[in-house]
């Protein structure tokens, strides 16, 4: 599935429940289900607060199904991250204004079983998430 949406804070919502919905056929437990959403929720929030300086922004979501493992990519074309490490580390911000928590990356490891960040200056970032479904200790749920 491939998604392309304007990155604006009204759209977060459609792009967890589209998510969500792929992620269904898969059979999740509402665990599953819920700990998704919120990562998804935290990637497409990212690009909404960081990427873009001006109106002209676009965030593109992919999610495939491979067996029982859901992957999620959530890109822009923004401004990119200077230092993505820093980035990752809890309570980090680069917008103090907004009174975030600055654990957007640290709750997407928790919720997901991979994360990959990979970010260009001036480009954009992509972030590649993804979760085994239905699958608990090697057994169906």
């Amino acid at each position: 599935m491939h998604l392309e949406i304007p990155a604006r804070s009204e759209n977060e919502r459609f792009v967890r429940v589209v998510v969500a919905a792929f992620a269904a056929r898969l059979d999740p437990t509402l665990e599953e289900l819920n700990e998704l959403k919120t990562a998804v929720s935290e990637a497409v929030t990212n690009c909404i607060l960081h990427a873009y300086d001006d109106a002209d922004s676009v965030i593109i979501v992919k999610v495939m199904a491979e067996n029982n493992n859901l992957i999620v990519e959530v890109a822009d074309r923004g401004k990119g991250i200077e230092d993505i490490a820093k980035a990752k580390e809890p309570l980090y911000t680069d917008k103090p204004e907004l009174e975030r928590s600055g654990m957007g990356f640290t709750i997407m490891e928790n919720f997901m079983d991979a994360l990959k960040v990979q970010s260009r200056k001036g480009e954009g970032t992509v972030i590649t998430m993804s979760k085994n479904i239905g699958k608990i200790a090697g057994h169906d749920h």
